[in-house]
């Protein structure tokens, strides 16, 4: 079947949206000439289309995958759900999606409210895995497809997803994610570099001590010392962090002694950094998940997560987990017993050896 307008939908978070770039990619080499939008939250539309930049158009460097991007204030829109604000805002975007008459409409999401979302596009066909994450979810499909198992990677489900939409069989290497380039986020971070005397002939490592909750966050102190580590090699280390991470990135850099800088980087900032670097260490996190999908070697510390479903996709990768850990998706807020069993030394021999240094 050939579609002229087809609606992607992947609300969030960011590592799974960046799972659902070479699906995407994908459905663009197999439809080059439909109309592909993406229905996301506002808060990761930077990962489509740069700021300042329209949202609709032509492909281009600035938004390089699809042609439309719409997106949703969840988070906000529930905290205010009876202002009329929120219900202008929601009808405006609602009319708006609609007004585009996609033919058809995939949920990457799995969510009730992912697949509700789709169906209010008025997309007459609605595709989701016959087994959502949320059960309800494939209520709201017209062509349930059947995934491969639990064990394979999201990456591959996706592309799964995909191909079931194209009927055909899209050769891996040629389905790669594209992020956007923001000029301004690359001046930024190019000065960034400079200025913290970086932009030597050793490069520089990208540390990562946050995560979605405590139980996958490896000790501060310890990505300290891997940074020390690192500077005896003449691998200086930069720091990234969120919202809220700040007094997290501060105890590493003061914990360094010097051998690591804390950045705050917006999501463009952080895609122009990203390219620049030679390693990325990190544990389950979106901007792990960036890293791998930039081509960034990576050494990726895992511990409650499964790394052969979320592990670092389609890069050179080391992946450290201890046979103590199990696969335990709870957010428990101290670190997992596992975790704390992976040691600063071979965080740092994994470092060097996917370096050869």
């Amino acid at each position: 079947m050939r579609f002229h307008r087809l609606l992607i939908v992947r609300l969030s978070a960011m590592g799974d949206i960046i799972h659902t770039l070479p699906a995407v990619a994908a459905l663009r080499l197999a439809f080059p000439h439909a109309t592909l939008g993406w229905l996301i939250e506002e808060r990761w539309a930077e990962l489509l289309c740069t700021l300042r930049y329209p949202r609709s158009g032509p492909p281009s460097p600035q938004r390089p995958l699809v042609d439309r991007v719409h997106s949703v204030n969840l988070k906000e829109w529930r905290r205010a759900i009876f202002s009329f604000n929120t219900w202008q805002q929601m009808a405006v975007g609602l009319s708006d999606l609609r007004g585009i008459q996609y033919d058809a409409v995939i949920d990457f999401q799995g969510a009730v409210r992912s697949a509700l979302l789709a169906r209010w596009s008025g997309a007459p066909i609605a595709y989701g895995s016959e087994q959502p994450r949320e059960n309800a979810a494939s209520m709201f499909y017209t062509r349930n497809v059947l995934l491969p198992a639990n064990g394979t990677h999201v990456v591959e489900q996706a592309l799964a997803l995909a191909q079931s939409v194209t009927a055909s069989i899209v050769p891996q290497p040629q389905a790669q994610a594209e992020f956007p380039v923001d000029p301004d986020a690359e001046t930024k971070v190019a000065s960034l570099i400079n200025n913290n005397n970086n932009n030597d002939k050793n490069g520089f490592a990208i540390l990562n001590p946050g995560a979605g909750w405590g139980a996958k966050m490896w000790p501060a102190e310890r990505y300290a010392q891997v940074a020390r580590e690192l500077a005896k090699d003449g691998l200086c280390s930069l720091i990234n962090h969120g919202p809220g991470e700040e007094p997290l990135a501060a105890a590493v850099e003061a914990a360094s002694e010097g051998a690591a800088r804390s950045v705050s980087c917006s999501i463009s900032e952080l895609i122009a950094l990203t390219r620049r670097a030679r390693l990325f260490i990190g544990g389950d996190t979106g901007p792990m998940h960036l890293a791998a999908a930039l081509k960034i070697p990576v050494v990726a510390i895992f511990g409650p997560t499964d790394p052969a479903r979320n592990g670092p996709f389609g890069t050179r990768s080391i992946v450290l987990r201890s046979p103590a850990s199990r696969t335990d998706h709870t957010r428990h807020q101290a670190p997992e017993q596992g975790l704390l069993e992976i040691g600063v030394s071979e965080v740092v021999a994994a470092a060097r050896g996917i370096l050869q240094i």
